[in-house]
């Protein structure tokens, strides 16, 4: 159903059984998968593509403009997959020319209420935005994450899988797979996402392999080409650690250590 004062654009593209509430505004070049629902009072500008059985709740703007002065107006997108719920004043920002063009959101994540996710972001599956917190531009998050009420994460950086961000934690450096940052100013890591990790059905000994990773980071005074060494070898038993191997060598930004 659509409502008869919603406001959509003659070029959008709306798929089958797409419910869109009152006084609601679709752009132009903006695509809706099947089953989506749009709540009242959402405004989606265009270029933005959207998949299906996505729940938006009212108030949320999705595709504005980047808030980066280097943008000039060149077309870019923001992508949306499938199964997202976003709440209410969420803000979802089209990329940038110079960051490759593309905001993309995966899908089965919770996009909770005034969360912020900046130009050019790439985020995962199932990863859970809590209230206020706010990604800064180039962004990129791995499935799995949970990011804690009023938390932040500086532009350019990465967070690896699984991990978990706490309440009014700034994140300022690169977080590996697994690694639970401390609610600190500037966060700190502070052991391993263990009871995130048996929610998502790891078993003890990858949990052990996990941690016995995180010791050799963090705790071993090692400096980190050492730790690599060590976690090198680690990595021939365990797929996990060979994933958080694999981030250290793609880590752009300084490691959280």
């Amino acid at each position: 159903m659509i409502h008869p004062t919603a406001l959509i654009d003659p070029s959008a593209v709306i798929g089958a059984d797409v419910s869109i509430g009152a006084y609601s505004v679709v752009g132009a070049e903006v695509e809706i998968g099947d089953g989506t629902v749009i709540g009242p009072h959402v405004v989606i500008e265009g270029p933005t593509r959207i998949g299906r059985d996505n729940r938006i709740a009212q108030f949320a703007s999705l595709g504005g403009a980047p808030q980066d002065k280097k943008w000039k107006g060149e077309r870019t997108e923001l992508v949306i997959g499938d199964r997202n719920l976003i709440r209410e004043f969420t803000t979802l920002n089209r990329g940038t020319g110079d960051g490759g063009g593309i905001t993309r959101i995966g899908n089965d994540n919770w996009v909770l209420a005034y969360v912020h996710i900046a130009h050019d972001c790439q985020i995962g599956n199932n990863v859970v935005f809590s209230n206020y917190s706010a990604l800064a531009g180039h962004v990129t998050i791995g499935d799995w994450t949970i990011l804690s009420g009023y938390s932040g994460v500086h532009q350019f950086c990465k967070v690896g899988a699984h991990a978990f961000i706490g309440m009014g934690c700034l994140v300022g450096h690169d977080v590996p797979p697994f690694v639970m940052m401390a609610n600190e100013q500037h966060g700190r890591p502070r052991g391993i996402n263990s009871e995130g990790l048996k929610r998502r059905g790891f078993d003890a000994p990858r949990i052990a392999a996990i941690k016995r990773a995180y010791r050799t980071l963090y705790m071993a005074g090692l400096s980190l080409p050492e730790a690599r060494e060590k976690l090198a070898e680690q990595a021939r038993e365990s797929d996990d650690v060979r994933a958080m191997l694999e981030f250290l060598d793609h880590s752009e930004r300084a490691l959280a250590r």
